[in-house]
């Protein structure tokens, strides 16, 4: 049984559709990442998820039962969902512990000051239950967003874009510790975010959702290695898209033709003599090959570098280097292409 099942979900505000027959499945105990632009419909779908917005259309399911649809309609106090937004929406007036312990029930037991220190224990902050928002810093208020969000053991977490306000450093830090918290209490999560690198590195699973649309769904890999179209192949990482025709190689396996040199095809069906669009990783592309550029940039990242390369008949090409092996700008280079690639007619 999934923990949460969308199905044929379509959304408008006025005569404008936000989600356009989204299906989505979510397994228990997963961290699934929805990856999407701004204005993809992301958080609607979330909000559609929480109860916040009816779906004009389909179902919602969380753990088997229907939530959403044209005959019924939880309310979103009993859907045991917890919600975690970009800004953390903590009550300012209200200490840390009052603000992790504001959705447990009162019922005289201690029971809820043992949740609550043990949710703040969790998330690295047991020492400061007795300071207010104002005195946290960014990433400590989304802690104790994330904390008040597992109190009521829920059995979904929504994650609407909680680290974009974080600067760099400080975002990984605080992803990983909420990513820690999920594990450690085995509640399934769903996470709403633009950035490709935070989807790839930290989800399970991946939703990549464009103008209201789910156009592939997978593991990081998967959605990475073999995406479902040129769209998402340029979306998710970077990409170079290259015209090539397909043809049999000398031991009659597949090959495509391309500017960077005949190229090793993945079988996928595609007929023989036919006009493709071949997807090429940077780090597919080798420094040596016979495809002769002039290096036109240089993305220096310490650990590794990007180099572009303006190669004639062919245009713009991406290689991911080892950083100290980077080609200063204005060099002259040899390109090829290491392994089979992947490839769409047309």
């Amino acid at each position: 049984m999934m923990a949460l099942e969308a199905a044929g979900v379509w959304k408008s505000y006025g005569a404008v559709p936000v989600l356009r027959g989204v299906s989505l499945s979510v397994r228990p105990g997963a961290l699934t990442a929805i990856l999407g632009a701004s204005g993809a419909g992301k958080t609607t779908l979330l909000r559609v998820v929480a109860g916040f917005e009816p779906a004009d259309e389909g179902t919602v399911t969380l753990g088997g039962m229907t939530v959403d649809s044209k005959r019924e309609r939880v309310p979103p106090e009993r859907r045991h969902i917890g919600y975690v937004p970009q800004d953390g929406a903590l009550f300012p007036h209200m200490t840390v512990h009052a603000n992790v312990a504001f959705a447990l029930p009162r019922d005289g037991s201690g029971r809820q000051r043992g949740v609550v220190g043990e949710m703040l224990d969790l998330v690295g902050l047991a020492d400061l239950g007795g300071r207010y928002p104002h005195e946290l810093s960014g990433g400590q208020q989304q802690r104790v967003a994330i904390a008040r969000a597992l109190a009521s053991r829920p059995r979904l977490v929504l994650l609407d874009e909680p680290f974009a306000a974080l600067d760099a450093s400080l975002r990984s830090t605080v992803r990983a510790d909420v990513l820690g918290a999920l594990r450690a209490t085995g509640t399934t999560g769903v996470l709403v975010t633009h950035d490709q690198d935070e989807a790839l590195s930290v989800a399970d699973y991946i939703a990549v959702l464009r103008d209201g649309t789910v156009t592939q769904a997978g593991t990081p890999a998967e959605v990475y290695s073999v995406p479902a179209d040129p769209w998402t192949a340029a979306f998710v990482g970077t990409a170079n898209l290259l015209p090539g025709v397909t043809e049999a190689g000398e031991r009659g396996e597949p090959c495509v033709r391309t500017g960077l040199g005949e190229l090793a095809l993945r079988g996928n069906g595609i007929d023989r003599l036919s006009e493709v669009t071949v997807l090429v990783r940077p780090e597919q592309v080798t420094l040596s090959g016979t495809a002769v550029g002039t290096v036109s940039g240089t993305s220096y990242h310490g650990h590794d570098a990007l180099v572009t390369v303006d190669v004639d008949g062919v245009g713009t090409v991406r290689a991911r280097t080892p950083g100290a092996a980077a080609p200063a700008l204005g060099d002259k280079v040899t390109l090829g292409v290491d392994g089979p690639v992947i490839a769409w007619r047309g």
